[in-house]
């Protein structure tokens, strides 16, 4: 039975790629796939899907859609210091917080 391992990014987190074609881009992550270790940026790492004409007198087209990219290979931006950077946690009053390691703000 595999463990579901838990990623420290979050949907909506703005991260940095830092490995690929796509190196140093920014974007908004769509969706987090924690169970294969991947994220979907939105607009990065797109590749071209052929669709071909379902009913007559459709056309066949050319559509880039977003790819997953390895958790390891991005890092959020904190939005305080604007440099991408690892996240640590803190608890205050029962509760977790993502911290940012550059500034030790909250990023939650």
């Amino acid at each position: 039975m595999e463990t579901k391992t838990k990623l420290k990014i979050k949907k909506n987190d703005k991260v940095v790629i830092l490995k690929g074609k796509d190196r140093s881009k920014t974007g908004k992550v769509i969706k987090v796939l924690p169970d294969i270790n991947k994220v979907l940026i939105e607009g990065l790492n797109l590749c071209k899907k052929h669709n071909k004409p379902r009913k007559e007198g459709e056309v066949g087209q050319i559509i880039e859609i977003p790819k997953p990219v390895n958790a390891s290979n991005v890092a959020i931006i904190c939005h305080h210091c604007n440099k991408p950077t690892r996240i640590g946690y803190i608890i205050e009053k029962g509760k977790k917080y993502r911290v940012c390691k550059k500034c030790n703000k909250k990023l939650d």
